[in-house]
């Protein structure tokens, strides 16, 4: 079990998820997870657990290994402020799950000397099923060990280049709703052919993960899975292409480009 104390700033679905991923794993108790937020009423059951739960941030970073920041984009630079005086650069690991928010940005409000590793996890972080990307541009490789570690926890992980921050909360985080959209059209699909909305939903959903499953443990292509179930003159090849005449890859591609070029946009027009 690691030693290490850990401060989330923040303590929303992904905060609170973060912080039951880490004991459920076995990697920390709940005594060494600390919690904010503004109404620490909320946090009463989590108090009951084991967790430390506080209403001041600057008290609550201070003897902080690791800092979990999960506000806002529009609440960043008051909490940063906030804690500042209570920050130790030369003891501490601050890692942000903020969208648009760089660890320059961060470094710029606190120390230049701090460690900072950006994150971006999604909201199937719930579940312990994220695909959660991070990034630095100073930390050690023992403070990146140290992230992986705690967000393998909730999923899976992969180190990426900072300047593919925005990219991956469009791809991974925002990409959840996108995939939650194309079943929900699958089963409504599924509907129009005969099925009962709450059966087709499940067959929709499960015939999802199936084909997920299919390319992470058989590390295969999508098109060579694709070329499986699609025959001369089939039903298959028929649906794929009428969808692909009605712009589904144009769609989804335009739709990942859009929510990128906003996720750049959140912290600054704060």
């Amino acid at each position: 079990m690691n030693s290490n104390k850990i401060t989330i700033i923040g303590s929303g679905n992904i905060g609170l998820s973060l912080a039951k991923g880490l004991v459920k794993s076995g990697l920390y108790p709940a005594s060494a997870i600390t919690l904010t937020r503004r109404n620490i009423n909320s946090l009463a059951e989590y108090a009951a657990q084991g967790f430390q739960t506080f209403d001041n941030n600057a008290q609550a970073v201070k003897n902080a290994d690791i800092i979990v920041l999960a506000v806002l984009p529009q609440q960043v630079n008051k909490v940063l402020d906030e804690i500042k005086p209570s920050i130790n650069p030369e003891k501490q690991l601050f890692t942000s799950v903020v969208s648009g928010v760089t660890c320059n940005n961060i470094k710029a409000k606190l120390y230049d000397s701090l460690q900072v590793v950006r994150v971006m996890p999604n909201t199937s972080i719930a579940i312990q099923q994220s695909m959660t990307c991070f990034a630095t541009d100073n930390a050690s490789a023992e403070s990146l060990k140290l992230v992986k570690d705690i967000f393998d926890t909730v999923g899976m992980t992969i180190q990426i280049e900072e300047g593919l921050m925005t990219s991956a909360t469009a791809l991974c985080a925002c990409g959840i709703a996108f995939f939650l959209r194309s079943i929900r059209a699958a089963s409504q699909g599924g509907v129009e052919v005969g099925f009962h909305a709450h059966d087709a939903l499940m067959m929709a959903a499960q015939t999802a993960k199936g084909a997920a499953d299919l390319l992470l443990q058989l590390a295969s292509h999508p098109e060579h899975e694709i070329d499986k179930v699609t025959s001369p003159k089939g039903c298959t090849i028929a649906g794929l292409n009428e969808m692909e005449h009605n712009g589904f890859s144009s769609a989804m591609i335009k739709g990942i480009k859009t929510s990128a070029k906003i996720a750049g946009e959140l912290y600054t027009k704060e």
